[in-house]
């Protein structure tokens, strides 16, 4: 059996993968239009300093992307994160430290007294049990108080999607906090039945020696396949009980595809094999990002941290700075330092459409206005994301299942990237390792 698959980020090594290790006698195809495979995953070096192009690691919380590394045999480089990264910083006019114990919680000055008050009277809060979709603020606000949305909820929206917290689904993005006050009633409730139960959330970010491109091009020569690098595909069309690709080099046949790319790259080429799944899979939005990394051989800022969040009230143009050489040191020379400021998202759209000049002195503002540092760097790096994070907005989840049940009526056509359920490395890994067991049965 000849089988394609479409895109070589994570989703669709991992599929790769898994699927040529349930079923040696596969001939897979893997089409990639980028000349590398990885996708937003992706390292480059400059002058010494590495930078990431997305995404730098993945928490050990959940166990997928650690299984893919063992199954894959990548063991040796595992690069757990520095004891900094532990402590992380929030900007809202100034910087403070992110609370980590209820006792730093009573002590931090991000909210007022009674704030606080409101946000422990989240025990009285009745549970929703509807069922119905939130928006990540509409959540915030009934269960914690609208002073807690706009600090916490508001930066984590800006650090994990790009977003802001009306504009995404909490069921969609946040699915385990939506599970604490299902079963639990609330959330500090569920948080302390996890507790009990020793089941906190933790979790290491981990990443791998040189950068997560590392484990990238491990992966890649531990999967025997037919490669085409710089090849995208255009289409996809019935060859008799199998499919047609078409694209830029020409037609290929297969029994079965998996097509791992964007959901707006796959929209593009399902759209004459079925134009209603090609419409509803237009209609997953994305936030734009850019990433703007700045290298220094000498620094006075200690850098004593994961990096910062900003809120939308601290009015900044940046949505964080990573302090990337805190966290992971071989991502800079010995004795140099590193970082990485985000720009746009749901935030500030427009900002991603800046020039490379105007993308650094917009880090470069940012950074000055929420650390204080106002040095030149010695190495720069710029990667702009026109379409970066896929974004869960409310009604979300109705979208994607509308969309898998579409594909149910084309039989041997399969979907998988972050932009249905899940954006994490773990979420990939593990939606792919299913996927490629569903294809192997």
């Amino acid at each position: 059996m000849r089988i394609a698959i479409v895109g070589a980020g994570l989703s669709g090594l991992a599929t790769a993968f898994y699927l040529k290790r349930a079923r040696p006698d596969v001939e897979l195809v893997i089409f990639e239009a980028n000349p590398v495979a990885g996708g937003t995953l992706h390292t480059e070096e400059v002058q010494g300093f590495r930078f990431e192009a997305g995404g730098n690691g993945f928490l050990t919380n959940k166990p997928d992307c650690l299984q893919l590394v063992q199954d894959s045999g990548a063991e040796s480089l595992l690069l757990p994160s520095s004891e900094l990264a532990r402590k992380r910083y929030i900007y809202t006019g100034e910087l403070h430290r992110m609370p980590e114990s209820p006792g730093l919680f009573a002590k931090s000055k991000l909210m007022t007294l009674p704030q606080k008050l409101r946000m422990l009277g989240e025990f009285l809060v009745p549970a929703r049990r509807d069922g119905e979709d939130e928006s990540l603020r509409q959540f915030g606000d009934r269960r914690l108080g609208p002073a807690f949305t706009r600090v916490f909820l508001d930066a984590m929206s800006a650090g994990i999607y790009g977003s802001t917290p009306d504009k995404l689904s909490v069921r969609a993005a946040f699915p385990l906090v939506v599970a604490l006050e299902r079963d639990h009633g609330g959330l500090f409730r569920g948080m302390i039945a996890k507790r009990r139960k020793g089941a906190g959330p933790g979790g290491v970010l981990t990443s791998t020696r040189g950068g997560i491109g590392t484990f990238i091009r491990h992966l890649e020569t531990a999967i025997p396949a037919e490669w085409r690098y710089g090849e995208a595909v255009q289409s996809v069309a019935r060859a008799g009980r199998g499919f047609r690709l078409h694209t830029s080099r020409g037609p290929t046949e297969v029994d079965r595809v998996a097509v791992c790319s964007t959901s707006y790259a796959a929209a593009q080429m399902v759209q004459g094999l079925d134009a209603e799944l090609g419409h509803r899979l237009s209609g997953i939005e994305y936030s734009p990002i850019a990433v703007v990394g700045f290298g220094y051989r000498s620094l006075g800022h200690p850098l004593d941290g994961f990096g910062l969040l900003t809120t939308t009230a601290a009015r900044q143009p940046v949505l964080g700075v990573l302090w990337d050489s805190s966290i992971f040191p071989d991502r800079a020379p010995a004795g140099c330092k590193s970082v990485r400021a985000m720009i746009g998202g749901q935030r500030n759209p427009g900002l991603v459409n800046q020039d490379e000049a105007g993308l650094i002195r917009t880090a470069r503002v940012g950074i000055r206005n929420t650390m204080g540092i106002d040095q030149d760097p010695d190495v720069t790096y710029v990667k702009r994301w026109d379409r970066g994070i896929p974004s869960y907005a409310p009604g979300h989840i109705a979208k994607v299942d509308a969309i898998f049940a579409r594909l149910e009526k084309i039989p041997g056509l399969y979907l998988n990237c972050n932009a249905y359920r899940g954006i994490a490395m773990n979420d990939c890994a593990r939606n792919s390792r299913e996927l490629a067991e569903r294809m192997a049965r």
